[in-house]
């Protein structure tokens, strides 16, 4: 189970980390005494109790706020009955017990992506059951009031959230939030579980393999600290908090003494499912006589998935046009009055399952950009097949400007009412780009292309060409329209920052 892949080079930072935390522990306590077994354990319990405290709070208050708010906005103060107030006032608890049935305070366990699908779900969960409660009390809201509160509510909670990622991120790169990890295995995949580790915030910090047979040695800078008969000692030795072990190097006999070990001392154990690009939404666990085993959700769309994604496409793209039409106007002037050539840039894309199809975006280059390509080839910044230059001399100063906010984009809505496109998905290659694809990489034309995907909320043009495949190959597996909400909250910030445009 793996999150989205990160872009950000975070190994220095963790390594400056493990530095961090052990210098701390050798300096010792006040009094001289050193840190002994279990004291990081129980700092690490205590730092995560006093997180999820705060997120309670600010979860309580978000709700209770968006739901005052919504009141005033439609009624007044004054003229609302005291029953009102009371439901308002019990809105918390429900927060408590709903957000706390969707696991929303085991920050450690959720990826952001997961976290926003049980937000939404948990919001609307107790929005209606605050709007059902309100029926049985005389209190009946409106339905205006019920979509208002809601929206409120999702916008105060995800900023909230937002927030306290940032600091535990922060907290994490200062040494705190983190659990010292040893690893069982001495394979590829214990290898590649420290590479995790180190390369992303994820509160785990490797300090070592522990072998479980043969002796081995991972590619990484992390060192062998001994053998599984030793591991509790091992523990003790290293003030360890956690055990992570690499399911395809040990046996069953192995894992009953890890789980020995770490019983006596009361840790916690993880053990990879060896199942890579999938959220932890698409597993769950299955009983298979003594043994367990891990079951993988479907991923292709069922019909009502794909009715359901085909009218959020109809409706969000048809609202967008009628919103955006006056933008598009002015855009459309600018694109005349600035350079010579028409105003559209049409395009033969390749689509879902390799059928072409000719993409609309408003031109950004001279008219002759295309015949110019060949000119500039030795230029490339870009990795694989694709085609990139941060300062592309065929671009307009106008030009310039719609890419680097995205409004060059906006006539692709034409694109997805039309079905060529939806709005989240990869992104439309070139047939030039498909003709130099490897086997693996022809999998990203089984679903349409989008307007935003993964890729652009995760670097944009600053990926490798390998890098954003893998990105689209990921959303393909684990797609969901939570997913998709998910996404296109990410690409606003991303269109602002103008995080990798060119």
């Amino acid at each position: 189970m793996v999150s989205p892949p990160v872009n950000e080079p975070i190994l220095p930072t963790a390594l400056d980390v493990v530095a961090g935390v052990a210098d701390e522990r050798n300096r010792g306590d006040a009094d001289g005494s050193p840190v002994g077994n279990g004291r990081s354990a129980s700092r690490v319990r205590r730092d995560y109790v006093w997180l999820k405290a705060g997120m309670v709070l600010t979860d309580c208050l978000s709700v209770a706020a968006a739901l005052t708010l919504a009141v005033l906005a439609h009624r007044g103060f004054s003229a609302q009955p005291l029953q009102v107030w009371w439901l308002i006032a019990l809105s918390p608890l429900l927060v408590v017990v709903v957000f706390s049935a969707f696991h929303l305070y085991s920050i450690q366990r959720l990826s952001a992506a997961e976290e926003f699908r049980w937000i939404l779900l948990g919001v609307t969960m107790v929005i209606t059951s605050i709007a059902t409660a309100s029926f049985w009390v005389d209190a009946v809201f409106t339905r205006s009031w019920i979509g208002l509160s809601w929206v409120i509510a999702m916008v105060f909670v995800m900023v909230t959230r937002y927030a306290w990622r940032s600091v535990v991120r922060t907290s994490r790169r200062r040494g705190r939030l983190v659990q010292r990890t040893l690893v069982v295995g001495a394979n590829a995949e214990a290898g590649r579980i420290v590479t995790e580790m180190l390369r992303a915030d994820l509160g785990f910090i490797p300090l070592g393999y522990v072998c479980a047979d043969a002796w081995g040695r991972p590619t990484t800078d992390v060192p062998m600290l001994g053998h599984l008969d030793d591991l509790g000692a091992l523990i003790a030795e290293h003030d360890a908090d956690c055990i992570f072990v690499a399911s395809s190097a040990i046996r069953p006999e192995h894992m009953a003494q890890v789980n020995k070990a770490a019983r006596r001392r009361g840790m916690e154990v993880r053990v990879t499912a060896n199942v890579q690009q999938v959220l932890s939404t698409r597993v769950s666990a299955q009983p298979l006589g003594e043994l367990m085993a891990f079951s993988l959700r479907p991923v292709r769309l069922s019909g009502l998935q794909a009715v359901a994604k085909r009218t959020f496409d109809i409706v969000s793209s048809g609202f967008a046009l009628v919103l955006l039409s006056p933008v598009m106007t002015v855009i459309a002037f600018g694109v005349k009055l600035t350079s010579a050539g028409p105003i559209l840039f049409r395009q033969e894309r390749v689509g879902y399952r390799g059928r072409p199809f000719t993409v609309l975006k408003f031109r950004t280059m001279v008219a002759d950009a295309e015949d110019r390509l060949h000119e500039l080839l030795d230029l490339n910044e870009a990795t694989g097949p694709l085609f990139k230059m941060a300062l592309d001399p065929r671009v307009t100063r106008f030009g310039r400007f719609l890419r680097k906010t995205s409004l060059d984009e906006l006539p692709q809505l034409v694109n997805v009412l039309r079905g060529d496109m939806t709005v989240v998905g990869p992104r439309p290659p070139l047939p030039r780009e498909v003709a130099q694809y490897e086997e693996w990489q022809m999998a990203r034309l089984e679903v349409r292309p989008g307007i935003t995907g993964l890729w652009q909320v995760s670097g944009r043009s600053e990926l490798p060409f390998e890098d954003y495949v893998r990105l689209d190959l990921f959303y393909i597996e684990n797609w969901s329209l939570a997913f998709d909400l998910f996404i296109i909250a990410k690409t606003i910030p991303t269109i602002v920052s103008q995080r990798g445009a060119h």
